[in-house]
């Protein structure tokens, strides 16, 4: 009936798969729990392996690191069940009944998605830029997820059909952070997917320190930018994609990339201290675009 499949990299995740496996059971379904470690060598994976000893589960520490995209798309490949639950490791669940919510959705579907929220307080100052911005810009309600059906859909906590998935799959050509999210649920709009957003949310746990999420956000642009240059996406699918184009008919990039380069240093610097700004977080990521956006 439900192939749940979750993808880690340096995470404990058995209390998580724990209380999945124990939803499962009070439910009495058909499932499968099929866990994939990307060769992070952890000290974590001692307590995954664990995870083989519940019944239907399945942990699996990679020899060799495939990336996010291609360890899910291993994942689906090996699952035996129509209905896939796609999990990213590092959340815990808000709510007792959290598998139930999807299974009920499973009669008529094709893609459902959950949502995500964060924690009411960031767990330290050098987490605070990726918790403001996971709090304050990313958590979505169901009706404002609504406005925007597919561009709101996320892959770290999505009911998707087995046949569906299979019709786009991640493009683990890309190699840095960032948007696989975006291609896919694009390619969702192209196929006129019929898509449920629903509340039923996971709560992000493992926050980037404030350093780390700077450089992945430079790599999220340098995706972005990539999907758009190759015409994998529309720029009217991207909202920064779509501001930056409009502000190049003005040339008004090239004084937000000189910005960068005069500037790029110092914003970074406001952004790994201790009090990182959205607003400054926000400029940094708009000149770094312009910058790459012009060559």
């Amino acid at each position: 009936m439900l192939s749940i499949l979750i993808t880690i990299y340096h995470y404990n995740l058995l209390p998580l798969v724990k209380e999945i496996h124990q939803q499962c059971v009070d439910l009495e379904i058909d499932f499968e729990i099929l866990t994939q470690d990307d060769a992070s060598n952890s000290i974590h994976n001692l307590e995954n392996e664990k995870i083989n000893l519940l019944s239907h589960c399945s942990y699996v520490s990679l020899k060799k690191n495939v990336g996010y995209r291609e360890n899910k798309n291993i994942l689906v490949s090996q699952s035996r069940y129509e209905n896939l639950l796609i999990l990213d490791g590092d959340c815990v669940l808000p709510f007792p009944n959290f598998i139930k919510n999807y299974v009920n959705q499973i009669p008529d579907y094709e893609v459902v998605y959950g949502g995500r929220i964060h924690a009411e307080k960031a767990p330290s100052k050098q987490q605070l830029l990726r918790w403001k911005y996971g709090k304050f810009m990313e958590d979505q309600t169901v009706d404002q997820r609504n406005k925007n059906v597919c561009r709101a859909t996320l892959f770290n906590n999505t009911l998707i059909k087995k046949s569906v998935f299979n019709r786009i799959k991640f493009d683990s050509s890309f190699k840095k952070y960032g948007h696989d999210d975006t291609l896919f649920s694009f390619e969702l709009q192209k196929m006129n997917t019929k898509i449920k957003h629903i509340h039923n949310p996971v709560q992000h746990d493992d926050i980037d320190t404030n350093a780390v999420y700077v450089e992945k956000t430079k790599n999220s642009l340098d995706n972005l930018h990539l999907l758009y240059k190759k015409q994998l996406i529309t720029k009217e699918y991207s909202k920064m994609v779509n501001l930056v184009s409009k502000l190049h008919t003005f040339k008004i990039t090239y004084l937000l990339a000189v910005l960068y380069s005069v500037f790029g240093k110092f914003l970074e610097n406001q952004l790994k201290g201790n009090n990182p700004s959205l607003f400054v977080f926000n400029v940094f990521r708009l000149t770094y675009f312009s910058k790459i956006y012009i060559g």
